[in-house]
């Protein structure tokens, strides 16, 4: 899969271009992002060599942001743990969408793409896909590949830019909320179709009522009704067409 560039067929060059492309818009965002995930980092307390390797072996951002205040507070490292994974198993979900399109790849590689993969990618990927019978073919593949690879790049460069100079940024600057619009802005024009829009009222209204739960549970509760939710919309607006 991982073969050199002149080595791809054609098909495979054009799915890893158009991957390229659908996530050129949201690099900004990720670029944001990232960069305040390492100033966080740094401030928490650890040092640039930990901060540097956390970025890049985690790739996380909220379960890094919500590991920080526990490995500051000195928490048992079952608790860092279970927090990450409670933070980050909206994954399931996705992977389980995902799987009809990869399933016939190597777990070798799978395990890879995993590794690499993301929020964007799952929202850009099935943007594109999602309405189509999974085909499993080289173009879709190469499309997820370019997705997240160029994401991973900008993340891990603006993260380690901002483990680098987070001592030079003052406290006053509040970067996390330039990088919560930034985000916004890069997904509300993907927001296209009713049940997105019954996705994200509903994700919006539960992570606003369930903010209060611990271990920032009230995410992984906002994400699972989101999906619910546009699931559901879409079967009922389905089944609506077909008895008019």
């Amino acid at each position: 899969m991982f073969k050199n560039r002149f080595a791809l067929t054609r098909a495979q060059r054009a799915g890893f271009a158009a991957g390229v492309a659908a996530v050129l818009p949201t690099l900004i965002a990720t670029s944001v992002w990232g960069f305040v995930t390492g100033v966080a980092m740094l401030k928490s307390g650890l040092s640039v060599p930990m901060a540097s390797l956390m970025t890049l072996l985690v790739y996380a951002g909220s379960a890094q942001l919500t590991a920080l205040p526990l490995i500051e507070a000195h928490a048992p490292l079952w608790l860092i743990f279970a927090a990450g994974f409670i933070v980050n198993i909206r994954f399931i979900i996705f992977g389980a969408a995902l799987q009809p399109y990869l399933r016939h790849l190597p777990w070798k590689k799978r395990l890879m793409l995993g590794y690499i993969s993301s929020d964007m990618v799952f929202v850009l990927f099935m943007s594109r896909f999602g309405k189509r019978v999974p085909r499993q073919s080289s173009t879709q593949v190469w499309f997820f590949i370019g997705v997240v690879v160029v994401g991973w790049l900008t993340w891990q460069g603006s993260s380690l830019a901002g483990v680098l100079l987070g001592g030079l940024i003052p406290d006053s600057w509040s970067l996390e909320y330039a990088a919560i619009l930034a985000l916004i802005a890069i997904l509300a024009p993907l927001v296209a179709t009713k049940p997105l829009w019954c996705c994200l009222l509903v994700s919006s209204v539960v992570a606003v009522l369930s903010q209060g739960l611990p271990l920032r549970l009230g995410l992984l509760v906002a994400v699972v009704s989101g999906v619910l939710a546009g699931v559901l919309s879409e079967q009922y607006l389905a089944r609506k067409g077909a008895t008019v």
